[in-house]
């Protein structure tokens, strides 16, 4: 009995990382394409020159 509880505590650790691991891949590809979006979609200064979009 114990053996199997193992195996299937094993089954659902393994089960339950490689569903995160897809959700993080996700989360980072939306954020990248919302990266990408702002940065050409940026406006422009009064001087005529490219501002940032973002603070750092």
């Amino acid at each position: 009995m114990v053996p199997i509880l193992l195996v299937l505590l094993l089954v659902l650790i393994l089960f339950g990382a490689g569903f995160a691991v897809k959700v993080l891949w996700w989360i980072a590809i939306a954020v990248l394409v919302i990266w990408l979006l702002g940065f050409l979609m940026r406006g422009t200064t009064g001087s005529g020159g490219r501002s940032r979009w973002y603070r750092w």
